[in-house]
């Protein structure tokens, strides 16, 4: 499967942005999908993470009440909706999808296809 993350931008603190993730070739159902991000001189840290149904979402504390992570299988597309961001969550944003797609994906070294990041930066 091949992912190409999109959505990101510069926005104040307080501001939503809606992240997608788009997917190509067959089986994005059988996915388990999550995000992370990583930000400058920073490791690649989880942020949340979704079954092949969407029946199960799983977040980081830091951003649980906040961010929604959700899916369509139909449009091959994983979201993320983010409110109330904050300047710590500048990040560039990556999606990954893990074969297994039962699990809760949490670690990067779980993932085994990566999508190209997109930029999230939050001013204060």
């Amino acid at each position: 499967v091949q992912l190409q993350a999109s959505g990101g931008g510069l926005v104040q603190a307080g501001a939503s942005l809606k992240l997608s993730c788009a997917a190509s070739g067959p089986s994005f159902s059988n996915y388990a999908m999550s995000w992370f991000r990583q930000a400058p001189g920073k490791e690649r840290e989880f942020v949340a993470a979704i079954n092949w149904s969407g029946g199960t979402t799983y977040y980081a504390d830091f951003v649980k009440g906040r961010f929604t992570i959700a899916r369509n299988n139909a449009m091959k597309t994983l979201f993320l909706q983010m409110n109330s961001l904050k300047p710590e969550d500048t990040a560039v944003y990556f999606c990954g999808a893990d074969s297994n797609g039962h699990t809760i994906m949490t670690v990067p070294e779980g993932i085994d296809y990566w999508g190209k990041g997109t930029l999230v930066t939050v001013s204060s």
